[in-house]
Parts: structure tokens; sequence; C-alpha cells
């Protein structure tokens, strides 16, 4: 027997939230790909010599304003929406659903770390650096502490993309296969033991981020080896290899546990 159906009914409004939470998704990680495989790579190339500072200080004034104005809305409307999914919808978490709920709680996890390192990171520190590119342009004296600003914005900024692969892997997984993992019999000691791993991960990496580790900022040491290196190789790979390390995990840990 079919069900009358209408997007006005509380399937259809947490549908709606869906689409729009995937729309705001896709502009925003399609900016950050920007940002890190190709801005940062081509800013680099105008060197630091020649007309090539006042070439990067006018596409960082004209260009990079406008796209973090995108880039930093497209955060919050994506997170927003994530929110809202979860409200509109009835009974989201489910007590028989362990693997849907393990799943789309670590993928909220990243994407609410992602979203802060955004506002309270990227964006914060961003604005030092474009306060600074139009300043030189007009003649002014160059802020000694824009390059550390920059520094900051750029280890959060290469953070979220190795958090983002993981994060759109478990927003997949979720609605595809996530509940095949625990079953409704679940063990709560293996889903404790992932959460104690993944918190652990997770943590680690967003505290080396924020330069609290004791090589703090500095290029190609410690863990902040991940940012660095030859063009965006490092991060790509540790990206994927995060990304294998949580697949692992739920294949070692919660498949049929």
């Amino acid at each position: 027997m079919l069900v009358a159906a209408s997007f006005f009914s509380r399937n259809g409004i947490a549908f709606g939230f869906r689409w729009l939470h995937i729309v705001a998704g896709v502009m925003w990680i399609g900016l950050l790909y920007y940002f890190n495989f190709v801005q940062v790579p081509a800013f680099a190339a105008y060197g630091n010599d020649g007309d090539g500072p006042k070439a990067r200080n006018i596409a960082l004034n004209v260009l990079a304003r406008k796209a973090l104005w995108y880039f930093r809305w497209a955060a919050i409307s994506t997170f927003v929406t994530g929110i809202l999914i979860v409200g509109a919808q009835k009974q989201y978490f489910s007590s028989s659903a362990k693997g849907h709920n393990a799943s789309i709680l670590t993928g909220m996890l990243l994407g609410t770390i992602m979203m802060l390192n955004v506002w309270g990171v990227i964006w914060r520190n961003q604005k030092t650096v474009l306060a600074n590119a139009a300043n030189v342009l007009a003649g002014q004296a160059a802020d000694p502490g824009a390059p550390a600003a920059g520094r900051r914005a750029f280890m959060a900024s290469r953070q979220n993309t190795i958090f983002s692969v993981a994060m759109i892997w478990f927003m997949t997984l979720t609605s595809h296969f996530a509940d095949s993992y625990l079953g409704k019999n679940g063990n709560l000691k293996n889903l404790a033991l992932y959460w104690i791993i993944t918190l652990v991960i997770i943590a680690v990496l967003e505290v080396n981020a924020l330069g609290l580790m004791p090589w703090k900022f500095e290029p190609n040491k410690g863990l902040n080896k991940i940012y660095d290196g030859k063009g965006v190789q490092n991060p790509i790979i540790a990206a994927f290899g995060l990304w294998l390390i949580f697949l692992l995990l739920w294949e070692i840990v919660l498949q049929n546990s």
C-alpha cells in the first residue's frame, strides 16, 4: 500500500535540508580543494622578487578575498543544514542502528571540527593576511605578523583537507551499508574501543594543526610533514591514510562485533 507523500511533510522537509546540505557541502569542500591544490601552489609560483609579491597581493586582495567569503559561509551553511536534517527527521538516531549512528556521528564530528577550523582559525588568520595585502598595495608597511598568520591558516586548511576524505566517506557510508556493521546487538565494548581510538587520532591531528605540539608551526617538523613537502602529495597521502585507518577500524573492530 502506497503512503501519500508531500515535500511539505516531515520527511519531505528533511529531504529538502539534505539537498541543501549537499549543495552547501559541494561549495565548501570544492573551495577547500581549490585553496589547497590550486591557489597555494599557484601563489607560491609568483616568487618573492620582481613583480611576484605585488601580483600575489593583488590576487589575495581580489581573488582570495571573494573565494574566502563563499568558503566560510558555505562551511556554516553545511553545518546548519546538517543539524536541521537531524532535527527534521523523526528518530534519526535509533538504538537498533548502531552502525548508522557510529558512522554519522564520526562524520558529524569531523565536519564540526572542520567548520570550527574555518571560522576559528582559517578566517581569523586570513583576515590578517588580506589586510596586509591591501595595506601593502596602498603603499603602507607590511605587517610583520602576516606570515605567521598565513602559516596558522595554512596548517588548519591542510588539516581540513586531510579530514575531508574520511568525512565524506562516513557521510556516504551512513546511507549505504553502515548498518552491516555492529548489527542490532552490536558489541558495546568494541564500539567503545572504536570511539577511544577515533577520538585520540582526531585529537592528536587537530592539536597538531593548532600548533600545540612541540614543533609548533615549524615547516616539515614532526607531524607538520603531512602539511608540507613537495607539491600537495603529503596531504593527499595523509588524507587517504587517515581514511584507510578508519576503514581498518571498521573492518577489524566493528565488523560482525
